[in-house]
């Protein structure tokens, strides 16, 4: 159950409107996931909704790295909105069911791609003991360069949050989808 109820355009301020205007009229075409419980504080929110607007739909990083970095942080913190989100965009950008699976499992995909392995093995080392060891780095480096690695470090902490607020709030899964076994 939701921990605060969702914001209707009746209950909100004008500033939450222009927001939740601001957000629906944008790439996402609408106020979900997070964002009706972010629009509490607009000031908060309206970062959020541009730093993730870059990250998804203007980062350097391509579409299959970024939706498999973002399922591999969705599975770290068990979100399971991001999860069933981003699990069917991963596919249409050609992420391999195998290595989905694999990372909903909790297992080490085995990657026909060589930058997809360096995203893996960089992001796990990253959410888990919060730093990367020096030829991990090097590999990531290597492979994606400078801006998609700012892109990439940015993106695992934009998930994070969001993860991190979804689970303060209850946010439910989309859809009724039965959420992944931990």
């Amino acid at each position: 159950m939701n921990r605060l109820p969702e914001l209707t355009l009746e209950n909100m301020s004008e500033e939450q409107r222009q927001l939740a205007d601001e957000i629906a009229s944008g790439p996402r075409g609408g106020v979900r996931g997070p964002f009706p419980w972010l629009l509490r504080s607009p000031g908060i929110a309206a970062h959020v909704q541009r730093l993730g607007a870059y990250i998804r739909y203007k980062s350097a990083l391509p579409g299959n790295l970024r939706e498999l970095a973002i399922l591999i942080t969705a599975r770290f913190w068990s979100a399971q909105y991001e999860w069933y989100a981003h699990r069917p965009i991963a596919l249409e950008e050609g992420v391999d069911e195998a290595v989905i699976e694999a990372i909903a499992g909790r297992h080490r995909p085995q990657f026909a791609n060589a930058a997809e392995a360096a995203i893996h093995d960089f992001c796990i080392p990253m959410l888990e003991t919060h730093e990367v060891p020096d030829e991990t780095y090097q590999v990531a480096l290597d492979a994606l360069g400078e801006e998609q690695l700012v892109d990439l470090v940015s993106l695992l902490g934009y998930y994070s949050l969001l993860a991190m607020l979804m689970a303060t709030f209850n946010i439910p899964v989309p859809g009724g989808k039965v959420p992944l076994k931990d």
